[in-house]
Formats: C-alpha cells, structure tokens, sequence
C-alpha cells in the first residue's frame, strides 16, 4: 500500500487546528502516558532523595584528599563516570544516578517511539489513517511530538525536584535538560530506525545497538585519557562533560539539541518518501525458504529466540568482561580508601574490597537486564496475539498452553545462557589481569540472580493472562522495580522491613558467600505459581485484536 500524498486540498490537515491532527496528538498521548508518567516519577524522585539524604549518607566522609584519589582511579570513572562536583548534594546526585537515569530516559524514548510509530504501522492501524486527510509525515510527526513532549516534562520535572531539595537552581537546570535531551535523542533515533527498517524489531534492535554504542563511548571516554574525545560523540558523554553543579557547561548539551533535531528531521523526511508499512531499506526479495526449527512448537519458539538472545548475550559479555579487566584496579582502590567502601556498603554494595566480593555486587545488577529480556520475550507473544498473527494458529490443534508452555520453557533457558554467559565473561576478564576469581565461582555468582529472573518470567506470565496490555512492565517490576527500591531504602535509612519487599534483599553476594538456598527456591515456587496462574488465565481468556 503507498503513502497517500498530501494535495493541495488538503493542506489544512496537518496543521495545529486541524481537528484530525488533534485527534492523532491525543491518541498518540493516550498510548504513553502510563510510561511517560512513570519515567517522570522516576527521573524526579531518585533525584530527589539522593539529594536529599546526602547529608545522612555522605556528609563529611569526602574530602579534598578522598575526591582527588576518586577522580584519578580509571576504574571508578569507567564504570560510574568522571567524578565532579562531589561535595555538593547535587553534584554527588548528578554521578550517583545520572548513567542511570540517562538510560533509563534513553530506553524508554526509543522503545515508545517505535512502539507508537512503527509498531502501530506493522499492525495496520495507520493503513485507513494514511489513506485520509493527514499524511504519512504528519502522523509520524505528531507521534514523535507527543513523546518529546514527554521527556521535556520528565527533564523539567526532575529540575524542579532537585531545586526543591535545596541544589542550585542552574545545575539543577542543566542536569534536568541533560536527562530530557539524553531521552529525546534516543526517541528521535526510534523514529528514524522506524522509517529506515520495515518493522518495529529491527527498528528498535537498531536504536538498541546505538544506545549501547554511546553508552561504551562513553566508558572509554572517562577510563582512558588520551580517549577523552570520545564522551563527544555519545549522548551520555555529552551530558557528562556539561559538569551540573560545577563547571555548568551548556555547549555540550546545546550539542546533543542540535544531534537530537537533526535526527528528527532525517525521520520525518523519509517518513514523506517511503510506502506504508515499508521502510526506505526493504527486505530483499527473493530469498531461498528458512525452515529450520519450523516442524514443532518448541522449535519455533527457540527460533524466535536465537536472535534477540545474541544481540543480548553479546551486550552482556561485552560488560561483565569489562567488570572482570577491572577488577584488580577496582578492589585496589577500596582497600586502600576506606570510607568508600562504606559508603558503598550503605548503598546496597557491602564486600567490594576484595575481588569476590566485588563481582558478587556487580553479579547482583545482572538481574536487571536479563530479567527484562525475560519479560520483553513474554511482551513478544502479547503482541503476536494483539496483531492477529495467532489467530490461525490456535485454530489449528495447537493449544494456547502448549505455545505458552514452549515460549516459558526457550526463555527461561535463555536466561539461564544469558547469566553463565556473563559469568565466563567476568572470568575471563579476571583471568586477563591475574584476579583470583575461579570459573566455578563466576558461573555461581551469574546463576545466582537466575531466581529474580524467574520471577521477571512468571510475573511477565501472570500479566499475559489477566493483565494482557502490561507484559513487559509488570514483567520487568520484580527486578528493575525491585533494585530500584532497595537502593532507595538503603539511600534514604527506611525501616528495614521495606527494604525486605524486594528480593535483592534475598540475594546472596556470591561467590564471596554462600547462596540463599531457602531465599532462592522461595523465589522459584513463587515464580512456577505466578506461571500457573497466568497460564490458566490466558487459557480462559478470550484472544485479543
């Protein structure tokens, strides 16, 4: 089907008062505005509170000699970013949480652009849209508008935040745009992926792999000198060299507008040369049949795994590599600076002075990625039922639990490859640079965090039967929800059974000691219940689309 193009009868549709325009902005509002409001909470209030309890957690421990050690250890700025402006309250925010929440505003930009654009496009939604008064480059615009819109509200909150906890208002500015801009760059590169590849999984697959990118850039940039330069050419390093709180640059961040604009324009100019539900890069035509793995059920769920379990296992070892080559550098510096390693005890992160007791923290953080990858497997299967692309098959002798059931069983092996993966990789690092770190205890410390991610799995489950429209959110709650709570308890001294609630707070720090057994299988018959149950509701159910 082509693109429709826009006559000159019809000139007044893509403007601000036209009522079809305004329709389209309100739908495209309507489809992110649970996200958009969570990211907004999210950006303001870990902002907030570590802000707010520098005091209590930080007060005097970091002096002049403290931040001079911290700033010149490669380690520390690899992983966390180049230490600026520590002895402010907004300044140890900005190092503590800004990584964190630049991604987090990064992911959630791309993942709501293609969502919104290209995933809508896939399912035939625009089909009639594309057809009417509004054409296909004002779509896209309008949708693209709408999550912009939405970061600028999350980086204007999180300011605002940060100014009413006592920072500086001009930093508090700076870093709120930063994480705003941070965001919308990632957004603008979804949409643009999302005009250039013909489907929703490479277009996000694409923004995926640049964030990645920028987000290595990044690391380089801070851990090696001479690569300095680098932190220009990645969003994060960009947000980085700003400095909030000290130096308050604004070219850097001027930078990423201008990267972030362009991108947006490139988007909407091949929105306005390409076909409906194509992209300005199609699929060749022509090729041979692949049939591998199509003669069964499982294997047709473990086809539709391979790829998105390379893509993943390749970040990962790329990064716990990189933990393991730090290793020895890492445990040098807390050894040797106390009251660092107590702050990051008081963080959630006790042990980091030797080399087991620091893989064992960074092993705890591995929950995190693969848990979501669990949930965003089981968000596939949602979104194959809400596009109709199942309707056929369960009209065929194929129940909804036995596809349900071959879907569970690939994905939690996959995540089980995905956690040994990171464990040979930190081993290997470790082997690299003559840490004392055994391949036993590495693939131990990867295998450890496997029951959170099977609770990721069961609770992704549990809302593909009763909660179909929140896979992947309710999915990812018991790991990102989880660690972003338990940080938040140990920041901010709550009474201790909060911090319980989540179950990272169950978690062994292995290989530096020994596993929760108990804790763990807990975890594991939770996780098979939540799976039943969520099986029985998607067998009652009806289909949706």
């Amino acid at each position: 089907m082509t693109a429709v193009a826009a006559r000159p009868g019809r000139a007044s549709a893509d403007s601000g008062t036209d009522p079809d325009g305004r329709a389209i902005t309100w739908l495209a509002f309507r489809q992110v505005r649970r996200g958009g409001l969570i990211v907004v909470g999210l950006l303001a209030g870990m902002s907030a509170t570590v802000a707010a309890s520098y005091a209590s957690t930080v007060g005097d421990a970091l002096d002049a000699a403290a931040l001079a050690a911290l700033a010149e250890n490669p380690a520390i700025r690899t992983l966390f970013g180049a230490p600026v402006a520590l002895d402010d309250p907004g300044g140890f925010t900005v190092w503590r949480t800004g990584t964190v929440l630049g991604v987090l505003a990064g992911v959630w930009g791309l993942l709501a652009a293609t969502r919104i654009t290209r995933g809508e496009e896939d399912a035939g939604r625009w089909d009639l849209l594309a057809a009417g008064r509004v054409p296909l480059r004002a779509i896209v615009r309008r949708h693209a508008v709408v999550v912009v819109g939405m970061l600028l509200a999350a980086g204007f909150v999180a300011s605002a935040a940060l100014a009413a906890v006592g920072t500086a208002p001009a930093g508090a500015l700076l870093h709120g745009a930063g994480l705003a801009l941070v965001g919308i760059f990632f957004a603008a590169a979804g949409v643009l992926t999302g005009q250039l590849l013909p489907s929703r999984g490479r277009a996000t697959g694409a923004a995926v792999a640049l964030l990645g990118t920028g987000l290595l850039l990044r690391m380089v940039g801070d851990g090696v000198a001479a690569l300095g330069w680098l932190r220009w050419l990645s969003p994060f390093g960009l947000v980085a060299l700003s400095q909030p709180y000290a130096a308050n640059r604004v070219l850097p961040v001027a930078v990423l507008l201008v990267a972030a604009v362009v991108l947006l324009g490139a988007a909407l100019l091949v929105a306005g040369r390409r076909d409906v539900r194509g992209g300005l890069f199609g699929v060749p035509a022509g090729r041979p049949p692949r049939l591998r793995l199509l003669g069964s059920v499982p294997g047709f769920a473990l086809r539709r795994l391979v790829g998105p379990l390379g893509g993943w296992a390749l970040g990962l070892v790329g990064y716990y590599l990189l933990i393991g080559l730090l290793a020895v550098s890492m445990t040098s510096f807390l050894a040797e600076n106390p009251r660092f390693a107590s702050l990051a005890a008081q963080a959630g992160f006790g042990g980091l002075g030797s080399v087991e007791g620091y893989v064992a923290a960074l092993f705890t953080l591995l929950a995190i990625p693969v848990g979501i990858f669990a949930a965003t497997r089981i968000a596939v299967v949602a979104g194959d039922e809400a596009d109709r692309r199942l309707t056929l098959l369960y009209a065929q002798p194929v129940t909804r639990v036995r596809l349900l059931t071959a879907e569970v069983a690939v994905t939690a092996g996959g995540g089980a490859l995905l956690c040994l993966a990171a464990g040979a990789a930190t081993w290997a690092g470790t082997t690299i640079v003559d840490a004392p770190l055994g391949p036993g205890a590495a693939l131990a410390g990867g295998l450890n965090v496997l029951p959170v991610v099977l609770l990721c799995l069961g609770a992704a489950v549990f809302a593909l039967g009763w909660l179909p429209r929140t896979v992947a959110p309710v999915g990812a709650l018991p790991a990102a929800g989880g660690f972003l709570l338990q940080v938040t308890a140990d920041s901010t001294g709550a009474p201790a059974w909060v911090g319980r609630l989540s179950p990272f707070a169950h978690v062994a720090p292995v290989p530096d000691l020994p596993p929760h057994w108990f804790a763990s299988l807990t975890m594991v018959i939770v996780a098979v219940g939540l799976t039943i149950f969520g099986a029985l509701g998607y067998q009652r159910r009806d289909l949706r689309g």
